[in-house]
């Protein structure tokens, strides 16, 4: 079993950073890609950030230029540097740490990115 923990969710006002850690733990020996997640407006949860272990990202397009993920390999962490946050960024923010032997995501209880003035 693999165990997904988020932090550092918070309030913050239009223009203003936060910057989110998720830890993985457990049988993590074929976790690779690990990532951030949102519900966003439409039917299907919405991509933030994803890297795998070589370091390798993909951005969803309403958060390029402005989220950085990044990933401590030694740590078994991630971390998504947001700057430039608008309302819209609102929701909640749940991590995923992908098997890549199994091809599962693990997930986290998500952590609440509050914008506003």
């Amino acid at each position: 079993q693999v165990q997904v923990v988020e932090s550092g969710g918070g309030l913050v006002q239009p223009g203003g950073s936060l910057r989110l850690s998720c830890v993985a733990s457990g049988d993590i020996r074929n976790i690779n890609t690990m990532g951030w997640y949102r519900p966003g407006p439409g039917i299907q949860r919405e991509l933030v950030a994803i890297i795998d272990k070589s370091g390798n990202t993909k951005y969803g397009d309403s958060v390029k230029g402005r989220f950085t993920i990044s990933r401590d390999n030694a740590k078994n962490t991630v971390y998504l540097q947001m700057n430039s946050l608008k309302l819209e960024d609102t929701d909640i923010y749940y991590c995923s740490a992908k098997d890549h032997q199994l091809w599962y995501d693990y997930w986290g209880q998500g952590t609440q990115v509050t914008v506003s003035s």
